[in-house]
C-alpha cells in the first residue's frame, strides 16, 4: 500500500488555510498547517514533504526567505515549492522567487482545480521517487552478498518493479504534457530528477544482474 505523502502548507491567516485544505482534501494525503516561515522550517526538520504551498507576504519571515532556507538545506533542498500571492507578480517578485529556487507561483483566488491537479502531480511523482530509493536501498543492500542464479532471480525481480516504476513514470509524463506542454518548469525538473534517479537504479540492476 502507497503510503500518504505530506504537503505542507504555510500562510499566516487561518482562512486561507482553511482554503487550501477544503480544495486539497480528496487527494487524501496528509496536510500540515505552519502560520509562519518560522513554524515551516520546524515541521521540516523531522518530517519529509511532497510540496509546500507557500504563501509570499507574510509577517516577519516572508515566503521568500522561508525558501531561501528551505533550498540551502541539504535534506530539503530539492522538496518543490510553490508560492501563493494575492498580488500581481512584478519583475522583481519573479527575481526573488527564482533566487531562491521556488519552482512556481499562483495567484489568489487560485483555482482549486489547477491547483489540486498540479499538487497531486508532485505527489505521484515524491511516492515514485520513494518507490526508487527503497529499490535502491534493496539493492546495495544485496550487492555483493547474491551470487549466481539467486542473485539474477533478484535482479530479476527488482529489474521488473523498475520497469513498473519508470511505465508509471511515464504515464505521469503523458499527463503533465497533455495539461501543461512544457511551459510548467517544476514539474519538468521533477520529471527529470526522477528520471535521472531511474537511470542510476538500472546500473545498480545491471550491476547485480552481472553478465549474461
Amino acid at each position: 500500500m502507497t503510503q500518504k505523502a505530506n504537503i505542507l502548507l504555510v500562510d499566516d491567516r487561518d482562512e486561507n488555510l482553511i482554503a487550501l485544505e477544503a480544495a486539497l482534501t480528496s487527494l487524501d494525503q496528509n496536510l500540515v498547517r505552519a502560520n509562519s516561515g518560522e513554524e515551516a522550517l520546524k515541521h521540516l526538520l523531522g518530517t519529509d514533504f511532497a510540496v509546500i504551498l507557500l504563501d509570499v507576504i507574510m509577517p516577519g519571515m516572508d515566503g521568500f526567505e522561508t525558501a531561501s532556507h528551505i533550498k540551502q538545506r541539504e535534506k530539503t533542498k530539492d522538496v518543490p515549492i510553490i508560492f501563493l500571492t494575492a498580488q500581481e507578480i512584478d519583475r522583481h517578485q519573479v527575481f526573488r522567487g527564482y533566487a531562491s529556487r521556488a519552482v512556481d507561483f499562483l495567484i489568489k483566488p487560485f483555482d482549486p482545480w489547477v491547483l489540486r491537479s498540479k499538487v497531486e502531480v508532485f505527489v505521484e511523482l515524491h511516492q515514485l521517487q520513494a518507490q526508487m530509493r527503497e529499490q535502491a536501498r534493496t539493492l546495495q543492500r544485496d550487492l555483493g552478498q547474491e551470487t549466481g542464479e539467486p542473485g539474477k532471480a533478484l535482479a530479476e525481480q527488482l529489474a521488473q518493479r523498475t520497469g513498473q516504476v519508470q511505465a508509471d513514470l511515464e504515464a505521469v509524463r503523458d499527463r503533465v504534457q497533455d495539461t501543461y506542454g512544457d511551459k510548467d518548469r517544476a514539474l519538468v525538473e521533477e520529471l527529470h530528477r526522477l528520471d535521472r534517479s531511474i537511470d542510476r537504479l538500472s546500473t545498480l540492476v545491471e550491476t547485480l544482474h552481472g553478465p549474461e
